[in-house]
């Protein structure tokens, strides 16, 4: 009699189990195979312009995927939520996947933007006295320390005959921070990157001092947890097919992509079309070149003591070509 009382009770509460699982709206079963891409992105970048299209979600629908979507203000936060195992998959400009090369980030390259020169620059105010990168000597300069403008900085004081200590770096968190600190005067010139830097150029109209022409290819990379990819390679080519496609549509319709993004992102489509113009839309395999170019990012901060490990990047990169 007990054992038919406790087979009883069993039943009883495994029905009541599945009872409350359809009531909620999810079968046990389903959740338990339910299959989750986490994407991180950041403002207006091309992960950014395939979230607005909905094809991934399309795409992946049919293979018993869902997508969830995080947006992150800066590459060093994204890639931090990669090393938490937060999100599977993001994208970060070309120094700070150095920089989370060099912390032990648990993330491999898969694939590189463009290059995008145009899209990071230097400036000071109209009417500032500074004229030239040169005088920025001993000047307090706003940038993030592992951002892409801080390499561009770096190699735009080389160039001009300085040194990083040369100047006084003021070091914020994200872009709205450089926005603040430049427009108090707390600073004598600053640093920003697209869109925020097309917004500061349609806003303020300030004097661009140098851009990443012929000193920062400025690329964007695409990374990811290397033990998903690992198990997700088909998910992944399905991902870069529709980002591909996405990418094409993006190219030849510039005021559309504003269109599209800016009630999503909160940003004016002027400052959109400024930033989708002057950029080239094409995701490609990290090669030989690709590599070489952020080895000699790595090795720039590593001179500086800016980063404290030397970096090899090409064992960082995912052995399979997936783009």
């Amino acid at each position: 009699m007990d054992g038919e009382q406790h087979s009883l009770k069993r039943r009883l509460l495994l029905q009541g189990l599945a009872a409350g699982a359809l009531a909620g709206g999810a079968p046990l079963v389903v959740a338990a195979q339910e299959k989750v891409l986490r994407i991180g992105y950041q403002k207006f970048n091309t992960l950014n312009i395939l979230k607005g299209t909905g094809k991934l979600e399309q795409a992946l629908q049919p293979k018993g995927w869902s997508v969830k979507w995080f947006e992150f203000a800066a590459g060093p936060q994204l890639t931090e939520a990669l090393n938490a195992n937060a999100i599977d998959f993001g994208h970060a400009a070309d120094t700070p996947s150095v920089f989370a090369n060099a912390s032990g980030v648990n993330a491999v390259y898969l694939g590189a933007e463009q290059p995008y020169p145009k899209g990071i620059a230097i400036f000071v105010a109209q009417d500032s006295p500074i004229r030239t990168v040169k005088d920025l000597k001993a000047k307090k300069v706003a940038t993030g320390r592992g951002w892409n403008v801080q390499f561009l900085l770096l190699k735009a004081l080389e160039e001009a005959g300085l040194s990083y200590n040369d100047i006084e770096p003021v070091y914020v968190t994200n872009a709205a921070d450089v926005r603040a600190a430049f427009q108090s005067g707390n600073v004598d010139a600053a640093t920003l990157w697209d869109p925020f830097l097309a917004g500061q150029e349609i806003s303020t109209r300030p004097r661009i001092l140098r851009d990443g022409t012929g000193l920062s290819n400025n690329r964007t990379f695409h990374l990811a947890v290397p033990k998903f990819v690992d198990q997700n390679k088909d998910i992944v080519r399905t991902l870069f097919a529709e980002l591909k496609k996405a990418n094409n549509w993006t190219q030849a319709h510039p005021q559309e992509t504003a269109d599209l993004l800016a009630p999503q992102l909160g940003v004016d489509a002027k400052v959109l079309k400024l930033a989708t113009e002057r950029r080239n839309y094409t995701t490609v395999a990290v090669d030989a070149g690709i590599v070489a170019e952020q080895q000699q990012i790595a090795d720039a901060f590593l001179k500086l003591g800016l980063i404290k490990g030397a970096v090899r990047v090409q064992d960082k990169v995912y052995p399979d070509v997936l783009v």
